[in-house]
């Protein structure tokens, strides 16, 4: 016997209290048969005003990580995704790596990660060296993002840190701010760019901007959503969030 609804796969979702995002995009972007199920890490909705502000909230997010682990994993889903990013990209491949191990190790199933994800979609598109990215962090949360992926291999020629005052009001830049912060970090020299930080609302967005561009642009929800289907062998094609699900 299988879940009535998700047989074919059922996702175990962990996202922050304070992400509003996350569930809506991972939800419309999800084939018949899988199903959907979050769990959140409780966090204050502290403000974010500085460097300091930035570690305190990561700090408030490892503190009960593993508790919404514990929490999704009494419904028996097949497979973790991580509907959050920042901590994923923290210490680099490395750092990315070492968070993995932990998590699939408390769970007792496979994880998708955003690092692992945004890594697995730049290669998915081929041939891309140089990446612009946009992210709603602090310039602590910058640097490490940069880290990332120039430990992949891949050259940051532009970032956009939004410096988001707030862990809930990431979720209040529009699709207007978006749309500005692509054309801010855009390059003739530039393959591809990425958004991180998974309360930017950006899946939509990104799938507009590759078509007028030319280029990949990676929304991490996206990413992290696809490489989560394509791991549990699920080769659905979806369209409206740009050649990432539609192609590949």
């Amino acid at each position: 016997m299988t879940d009535s609804l998700g047989y074919r796969r059922k996702f175990g979702v962990i996202a922050p209290s304070t992400n509003t995002s996350v569930q809506p995009e991972f939800d419309s972007m999800r084939p018949v048969g899988v199903t959907n199920h979050f769990s959140r890490i409780v966090i204050p909705d502290n403000p974010v005003r500085n460097d300091d502000d930035f570690n305190k909230l990561m700090n408030d997010i490892r503190a009960t990580l593993m508790d919404s682990v514990d929490a999704v994993m009494t419904c028996s889903p097949d497979y973790i995704v991580m509907g959050m990013s920042a901590e994923t990209f923290w210490d680099g491949l490395d750092g990315s790596v070492e968070l993995q191990q932990r998590v699939e190790a408390r769970a007792g199933v496979k994880v998708a990660m955003g690092s692992d994800a945004c890594r697995a979609a730049l290669k998915a598109y081929g041939g891309i060296k140089r990446i612009s990215v946009i992210t709603p962090y602090m310039p602590v949360g910058d640097q490490q993002v940069r880290k990332f992926f120039a430990d992949c291999g891949f050259e940051v020629v532009n970032l956009k840190g939004l410096k988001c005052p707030g862990p809930m009001l990431i979720a209040h830049v529009s699709e207007a701010e978006l749309r500005d912060a692509i054309i801010e970090v855009d390059d003739p020299s530039v393959d591809a760019i990425v958004q991180v930080g998974t309360n930017l609302a950006m899946a939509r967005v990104a799938g507009i901007a590759e078509f007028w561009l030319g280029k990949p642009v990676i929304a991490i929800n996206t990413a992290t959503y696809w490489w989560a289907l394509r791991q549990n062998g699920i080769d659905d094609k979806i369209q409206g969030f740009g050649k990432l699900l539609s192609h590949y």
